[in-house]
């Protein structure tokens, strides 16, 4: 039923842009199609997801993340993802179109492959991984069926990031993917669901194994008792199973394969140089293909003609799809025919023709058609050779300058147009991202490439939110191209309670689009407990109220009990709970208050030092040569000046 659902997209409009020519393959996840992006006018393959799946909204929301993720990843043998939408129901991914096979195509056609032959297909795909983990991104279901060939021997990694959606997706309709994909499964991933770059080195080295053996290293009557055998079985040495497989091989299986993730290769670049240094040691592969070319971007040269793409009994489109039509999950989308030895004629059927004299008539016509056969083959020769059928390799100008791959192309006699623009996270702004045709692909004299021009990482600045309710920080962080995240509180001497004081990462800051943005939401300025600085002295008194988160007004006045620079009282109290930033008043004495000189003059001496003492001043009498009247007739200081208390007056007697 839903089998034919699908099929019946064929002739249609999807989102009102893909017009679907031919069902490529079917999955349990989804089902693909060749289709026409009729907006830039390219053949894509057009991957709809199945109904159980699109009807769940957790799994939707998870698919649009991981596209975007996989959207960013450019790289020669990765499977480009060009746009993601929901329309009528359907959601779909729209990828870039590779016209050939899976591995699981060669594996069941030629396998098991000598070392040589499997090394020219593990090396892409451990650089196709590198590039992935240096982006952040796990494809975490490395598998053959999702390892594509091209005709031209390409090869590219499908499916980054989909793996996934599709895990966490809370519809039990996802059963099929993890049974179709259990043999490649690491025991993380069995135990405990998690999965990391060590993880698909552990699907790698499944896949290696399996290609110079021919089996998975781990069989079993139901998925389980696979899945069991991967979290308490090592993964034998491939020559255990097959002799004549080198050491080298045994080593890259065996440390890609470890039970322990921690004993696994470290990085991607660890596990590259391994498969790099064991093709080194290696004869060239024979006789399954030629050197490969193009930098070791191409696998070509299949001895099987119609595997190549063309001899006979090949029928273009009539892919075999067997590993997709088996509901295993995730599916390249290969369109190889399957050539066959043609029974038509028995070995009787040709005795009795043997035994036929040829009539002169039949001899000439044969005579005819062989002269027509070779005029054809010298014109299509000079078609294909200098003629306008001449194709060539488009040069490779992907992290180019725009301007340098003008250069480039042009030497080949080629025009250059930009199609679009991408953001990317590995190729720098201004440089060329991919080309149409991509390089090594066939391409007309005097042709155009289309190139896909990097706009650079993309980059949001977090807003100024400062002041803002959450609600309307929200709202601005969303339409700026980021996420909400957290919120928390915290006091804030400047920002009123219950608005945006700050968010991390800060405002300004450059980050990658729908990063989470936390809000610090203010609560006021931080209670503060003042400290007791009665009696200190002033410049102390003011560091350690400040110090506590206050703010000092000093004021100074006279004090008979409290000595001069000193602090008198203090306003709130010491141990009063204050906002942070409030004031606190503090009163310095000025030393006791002056005292003021009284008029002594034509007082007795007795009376005058009486008055001094009373005013606590003291009294020094200068007496005459002769003392007759006992009286004051002069006094220093002078009467009605200010001094302060313990003053000496003089009185001179008379």
């Amino acid at each position: 039923m839903e089998s034919g659902a699908r099929a019946g997209l064929v002739g249609k409009v999807v989102g009102s842009r893909y017009e679907v020519r031919a069902l490529l393959a079917r999955g349990g996840m989804a089902t693909v199609y060749e289709a026409v992006d009729l907006r830039l006018d390219r053949l894509v393959a057009l991957k709809v997801m199945h109904p159980h799946l699109a009807a769940d909204p957790g799994f939707v929301a998870r698919f649009e993340r991981e596209a975007k993720s996989a959207a960013r990843l450019s790289h020669p043998h990765v499977v480009a993802v060009y746009d993601q939408g929901e329309a009528d129901g359907l959601v779909y991914l729209a990828m870039e179109l590779i016209p050939g096979r899976t591995l699981r195509d060669v594996i069941r056609d030629y396998g098991p492959l000598t070392t040589e032959q499997a090394l020219v297909f593990l090396e892409p795909v451990v650089e196709a991984l590198a590039a992935a983990h240096a982006a952040g991104l796990v494809h975490r279901d490395i598998k053959p069926e999702n390892v594509l060939i091209s005709h031209d021997g390409r090869v590219k990694v499908a499916d980054f990031g989909l793996a996934r959606a599709v895990a966490t997706s809370e519809t039990n309709a996802t059963a099929g993917v993890l049974i179709g994909t259990v043999a490649y499964l690491a025991p993380e991933q069995v135990e405990r669901g998690e999965a990391d770059e060590r993880t698909d080195f552990y699907a790698a080295g499944i896949c290696l194994f399996e290609m110079v053996t021919g089996q998975v290293p781990h069989g079993g009557d139901s998925p389980l008792s696979v899945a069991y055998q991967h979290v308490n079985s090592d993964v034998p040495a491939p020559s255990s199973v097959r002799s004549g497989i080198p050491p080298e091989a045994d080593a890259i299986v065996r440390t890609a394969t470890r039970r322990d993730p921690g004993q696994r290769y470290r990085n991607s670049q660890d596990f590259l140089a391994d498969v790099r240094r064991a093709r080194a040691s290696l004869p060239a592969p024979t006789p399954f293909m030629d050197a490969p070319a193009m930098n070791d971007t191409l696998v070509v040269g299949l001895d099987n003609p119609a595997a190549a793409g063309g001899g006979p009994g090949y029928e273009p489109g009539a892919g075999s799809n067997a590993a997709a039509e088996a509901g295993d999950g995730y599916s390249g989308y290969g369109d190889y025919g399957d050539y066959r030895d043609s029974d038509e004629f028995d070995d009787d059927d040709f005795d009795e023709y043997e035994d036929q004299r040829p009539r002169r008539g039949v001899r000439l016509f044969v005579s005819l058609a062989i002269i027509v056969a070779i005029a054809g083959a010298g014109v299509a020769g000079w078609w294909l050779a200098v003629g306008p059928g001449t194709y060539s390799p488009t040069p490779d100008v992907v992290g180019q300058t725009f301007d340098e791959a003008t250069a480039v192309l042009a030497a080949e006699g080629l025009a250059i147009e930009a199609t679009a623009e991408q953001y990317s996270e590995t190729v720098p702004a201004g440089s060329v991202l991919t080309t149409d045709p991509g390089p090594g692909e066939g391409i007309a004299a005097s042709g155009t490439v289309g190139v896909v021009v990097s706009l650079g990482p993309e980059r949001y600045a977090v807003p100024d939110v400062r002041g803002s309710t959450p609600k309307e920080a929200t709202e601005a962080i969303v339409s700026a191209g980021l996420a909400s995240g957290g919120r928390v509180e915290a006091f804030d001497d400047q920002i009123p309670a219950g608005q945006v004081a700050r968010t991390d990462p800060a405002i300004g800051d450059p980050v990658p689009p729908d990063t989470p943005v936390d809000l610090i939401v203010s609560k006021g300025p931080e209670p503060v407990e003042l400290p007791d600085i009665t009696g200190k002295k002033q410049g102390v008194a003011i560091k350690r109220l400040e110090e506590a988160g206050v703010q000092v007004s000093a004021v100074k006045e006279f004090s008979d009990s409290v000595a001069q620079g000193r602090v008198v009282s203090m306003s709130p109290k010491a141990a009063t709970v204050v906002d942070s930033g409030s004031t606190v008043e503090i009163v310095v004495s000025k030393g006791p208050p002056p005292v003021e000189v009284p008029d002594l003059i034509d007082m007795r001496q007795d009376n005058a030092v009486a008055e001094l003492e009373r005013l606590g001043l003291v009294a020094e009498i200068d007496d005459g040569e002769v003392t007759r009247l006992n009286r004051v007739f002069d006094q220093s200081p002078s009467p009605g000046e200010l001094v302060p208390r313990g003053t000496t007056v003089i009185l001179r007697i008379i």
